[in-house]
This record gives C-alpha cells, structure tokens and sequence, in this order.
C-alpha cells in the first residue's frame, strides 16, 4: 500500500519520557525528512542543546518525571524566536494549552496522535488549530474541575503527589481522574440532530 505523507526538513528534538512512544515517533519523523534527536526528561533535552545546534523544530510533553516540558518550552522559545515547539501530552487542558501559547508554543496536542497529525502540528498546517478561538458554550462542572486539576498541577511542576495533597485527594483517586479522557474532548457535537 502507497501512503503519502506530508514531509518536513530541519532537525526536531523529541521530549518525551515514554521511551516506545518517542523512539517510533523519531523513526516516523525521519521518514518525513526531519532529523531527530531525542530526549527522555527537560534535563536531558538541556543536556542536547548545550552540546549541539538548537532545533528548528520540537516537541515537548508537558508530564514528565523532574522537571514539567513547560520549562523547556519556555526555555526554547527565550533561545531561539524561531523554533516552532509543539506541545504533547496525556491530560490536555485548556489552561495548559493557553499557557503553552503564552510561553510560545505554537501548537498543543493531546494524544493519541500519529506521526501525520505531529507533522502537521510543527509545519503550522494543521486545519483544526486555532489558539484564539474561545469555547461558545459555558462549560461544565466536570470541565471546570479538570481545569482546576491542571492549573494546580502545572504550579507543582507536573508533581502527581504535591498535586494531590493540595487538592486533598488520594494520589490514586488523582490517577483516576486524570486517566479519564479530558471533559474538553468528550463533549458531544454542537450540531443539532436532523
């Protein structure tokens, strides 16, 4: 079977601390025409950019042991204006992903993703992307909580445990909650029924 992929050319550094997940996803990428490197925590990704180039592109997940990838995207962007960060991550939220904009990320995805829709993200073509646009409908309670969540988690650097005990939760009971598909993604469509 003869797929066509859309193909990108410039080095991407992957952040990621699923080894599987970034090693496949380097190997898709360099199919695509990009050189990765990759990286398993935001201290290893440091360790990369001090010894070689920066990037032209990368893509960073927020929720790693150590140190959260909001402080590498933060730290990318002070670099270099023009690296095009992509942010991934498990537990998307709104709060991240307007955070993720703010500190310069130009895309915010939440897996599961493929190689196509990665590439996509970091070439700036994806269709379904736009970071100004504001939900038309009040959101809901089990909305809000998640919100919430991800706000206290991003002050505690990702911290499952810290998370959890500020919020007063059991860290398993935080685990469920967060292992649940996002409020955001779960909303059933806006279109009325025929």
């Amino acid at each position: 079977m003869n797929t066509t992929h859309i193909t990108g050319t410039g080095s991407v550094l992957i952040v990621d601390d699923e080894t599987l997940f970034r090693n496949r996803l380097a190997t898709a990428l360099e199919r695509r025409g990009f050189v990765a490197r990759v990286a398993g925590s935001v201290a290893e990704a440091r360790e990369l950019l001090r010894m070689q180039s920066i990037p032209e592109f990368a893509l960073v997940d927020l929720h790693m042991p150590g140190e959260s990838g909001m402080v590498l995207v933060s730290e990318l962007c002070a670099m270099a204006a023009n690296v095009r960060v992509v942010v991934l991550t498990a537990y998307g939220s709104i709060a991240n992903a307007v955070e993720a904009v703010r500190l310069g990320a130009v895309d915010y995805l939440t897996k599961p993703v493929d190689a196509d829709q990665i590439t996509n993200a970091l070439l700036g073509c994806r269709k379904d992307w736009n970071p100004a646009a504001i939900p038309e409908h009040p959101i809901t309670l089990e909305q809000m909580e998640w919100e919430h969540i991800q706000r206290v988690m991003r002050e505690h650097d990702g911290n499952l445990s810290a998370t959890a005990r500020s919020l007063g939760l059991h860290r398993r009971s935080l685990q469920r909650k967060l292992a649940k598909w996002s409020p955001w993604t779960s909303r059933k469509s806006d279109t009325p029924e025929s």
